[in-house]
C-alpha cells in the first residue's frame, strides 16, 4: 500500500471564490493557469509549488493561502480542465439523432483531434486519473460523481429513452459501465497520442484503430445494449428448433 494512506486529509483553501475580492479572484485563476501548465509539463510527483511561485513572480507562501496545499492546487487545476471538455451530449445533431452507440463513436474518433487541438488539459486529466496519490484520487472521485461533469447520467437517460439500453440494468450501473470501459478505453487512446508506443507500436495506421473501436463498442453494445428484435427473433427460432 502506498504511504500516501497515512497522509492527514486533504487540506482545502477556506476562502469561498464567489466572496472574495476581484483582485483576488484574479489571483487565484493567474496562478491555476501557470500551475496548469507546470503540472502538464511536469507531472504530478515532480511539480513543486516553489517553482510555480518563481514563474508568477510571487512567494510560495501567497499560493498556500490561496490554496492550502499542493494536492488543493491540483485538485482546482483538474476540476477546470475538466470542465472545459464537451458533454457526451454535445455533438452534431445527426450524430445524436444516430444515437447513443453512434454518440460513444463520435467521441472516441474525435480523441486524436481533441488531443492535437490542446494537449495540456488532457494531460492534467490523465494525472488526475492515474498519476496522484490515494488522498486526491478520492478528492477527485468525489467531484466526478458530485458535478459530473461529462453529463454521464443524461446521456445514459437518454439511451434508455431511445430504447437502445437495456432498461432492466439501474442507471448508476450504466453509468459505472461507461465510467470503467469507455472511459478507460478512451484514456488509452490519449495516452497512446501523448505517449506514442506506450500502449500501441507507433505508425499505426488510422483504420487499424478504427477497427479498435467498432470492436470495443460491439462488446459494450452487447453488454449493456437493448436486444435487438432481429437477434430476439433468431433466438426464438433456435428455442422453437429445439
Amino acid at each position: 500500500m502506498s504511504a500516501s494512506a497515512t497522509k492527514p486529509p486533504l487540506t482545502l483553501s477556506s476562502a469561498n471564490p464567489d466572496r472574495v475580492h476581484p483582485r483576488s479572484q484574479a489571483k487565484r485563476r493567474s496562478i491555476v493557469d501557470a500551475a496548469t501548465r507546470h503540472f502538464a509539463e511536469h507531472g504530478y510527483e515532480d511539480a513543486r509549488v516553489a517553482d510555480i511561485a518563481l514563474a508568477l513572480g510571487i512567494a510560495k507562501g501567497s499560493i498556500f493561502q490561496h490554496f492550502g496545499s499542493k494536492d488543493a492546487l491540483f485538485l482546482e487545476v483538474y476540476k477546470r480542465a475538466v470542465r472545459s471538455f464537451s458533454k457526451y451530449l454535445d455533438v452534431p445533431p445527426e450524430v445524436r439523432e444516430a444515437g447513443f452507440f453512434e454518440v460513444l463513436r463520435y467521441w472516441l474518433i474525435r480523441t486524436e483531434h481533441m488531443v492535437h487541438e490542446d494537449w495540456i488539459p488532457y494531460r492534467i486529466y490523465l494525472l488526475g486519473n492515474y498519476g496522484t496519490d490515494l488522498a486526491l484520487k478520492r478528492e477527485i472521485n468525489r467531484f466526478l460523481i458530485s458535478e459530473d461533469p461529462y453529463g454521464r447520467v443524461e446521456f445514459v437517460r437518454f439511451g434508455l429513452q431511445r430504447r437502445e439500453l437495456r432498461n432492466e440494468l439501474e442507471i448508476e450501473l450504466i453509468v459505472s459501465i461507461i465510467d470503467w470501459m469507455v472511459e478507460r478505453f478512451q484514456d488509452a487512446l490519449l495516452t497512446a497520442e501523448l505517449d506514442p508506443g506506450l500502449f500501441r507500436r507507433q505508425g499505426e495506421l488510422p483504420e487499424k484503430k478504427e477497427a479498435r473501436i467498432q470492436q470495443f463498442l460491439s462488446v459494450l453494445e452487447r453488454a449493456i445494449g437493448a436486444e435487438r428484435p432481429a437477434f430476439a427473433a433468431k433466438r426464438v427460432q433456435r428455442s422453437e428448433r429445439r
